[in-house]
């Protein structure tokens, strides 16, 4: 492509290029069958081989331990918010569960356990709408709860996690939806990390769950079969029929993140690249970061402009220059440039030498 169109959206979000460019040759005829890999049976041997060489690639590029399952799950992340409380709340008589509250989807996620049982908000930043990652340590957790509760990467408010919290003995649960695999993580020292595909990982509608195995058949009595983690280690995640095509590309992209040096390469990279859009921010006297410094994410920046004709004006122009998608969420307003793991280094220098145009012209 002469003039590349950056993608910056949120989720549906850019998918690496090669990862495409090998889907569309897939796509009618897949491994010389003559026919697409959509059409293909989810029991075939051709999708096993695909099944098995996701789970492989997963866990070379986590160093994922042995004693963890892999499942690709229906629902997408949100489906988990149920399926988290659903699995571990009955693992202990009192049925409490303790979350930290950092924005939009860990507050849905709560209140979508409260359902099933005890939920204790034992950490939040809301007095400070959600601009900061609060405190949240082993002695907030009381022993008698089942688990421990966080999302590491807030994409409206534009917030991370630099460190996981370390709960001992307790197991957390990270969702980890838009930032899985874009650094390093030692998965030994979590209970589950679930993901919706669509950020980091392929298509949206299917999320990946990595359980630890002393965590998997505590279910309550009473849920539905396609929620109980049990189900899909049993099955190979194929109980019924799984999203294929999903699974099938991110088997690829988890291949192309290989190739490019792993997690710790993506480390490396998504920091230069937040940084690049970080320091026309912080130079600048028109450009405003809603994140606290200090949690800033390194894959959702967010700003805002003085005014909001001068927004829909920024978000104007950007399209016109081929940065795509970067109006800010209705619940925050301004700018949101979602820099995941596919988005490259140069579409942040393209949208941060737009910044600094816009800005000389208009600020």
């Amino acid at each position: 492509m002469n003039d590349p169109v950056y993608n910056f959206g949120a989720g549906p979000s850019m998918l690496p290029v090669p990862v495409m460019q090998q889907v569309q040759r897939d796509f009618l005829n897949f491994n010389n069958m003559g026919v697409s890999l959509i059409e293909i049976s989810h029991r075939s041997k051709e999708f096993e081989a695909v099944l098995a060489r996701c789970d492989e690639l997963v866990r070379e590029v986590a160093r994922l331990p042995a004693n963890y399952q892999i499942l690709y799950t229906h629902g997408g992340a949100q489906m988990q918010f149920a399926a988290v409380p659903m699995n571990l709340l009955a693992r202990k008589p009192a049925r409490k569960a303790v979350y930290c509250e950092t924005g939009h989807f860990s507050r849905l996620g709560n209140i979508e356990a409260q359902r099933y049982g005890n939920i204790v908000i034992a950490s939040h930043s809301r007095d400070t709408k959600y601009d900061r990652i609060p405190a949240f340590t082993r002695d907030m957790v009381d022993d008698d709860a089942s688990y421990a509760y966080i999302t590491s990467n807030n994409t409206i408010y534009g917030t991370q996690y630099r460190e996981l919290p370390d709960m001992g003995d307790m197991p957390l649960v990270v969702d980890a939806t838009s930032d899985i695999f874009s650094r390093t993580v030692d998965f030994s020292k979590l209970g589950v990390v679930f993901a919706g595909m669509q950020k980091n990982l392929g298509p949206a509608g299917t999320a990946l769950v990595i359980v630890r195995d002393d965590l998997v058949g505590h279910a309550m009595e009473r849920t539905p079969s396609l929620l109980d983690w049990s189900t899909y280690v049993k099955n190979h995640s194929l109980a019924n029929t799984n999203s294929t095509f999903n699974i099938y590309v991110m088997s690829l992209v988890m291949q192309w993140l290989k190739d490019e040096g792993g997690t710790e390469a993506m480390g490396r990279i998504n920091e230069e690249k937040a940084q690049t859009l970080y320091q026309v921010i912080d130079s600048s006297g028109f450009y405003r970061g809603t994140a606290h410094p200090d949690h800033r994410s390194r894959m959702n920046a967010t700003w805002v402009l003085p005014n909001e004709e001068l927004t829909a004006l920024f978000l104007q122009q950007a399209l016109a220059n081929g940065l795509y998608a970067l109006k800010g969420h209705k619940v925050v307003g301004g700018i949101r440039a979602s820099i995941y793991n596919a988005v490259p280094l140069k579409a942040c220098l393209k949208l941060a030498e737009f910044m600094r145009e816009f800005e000389r012209t208009h600020g």
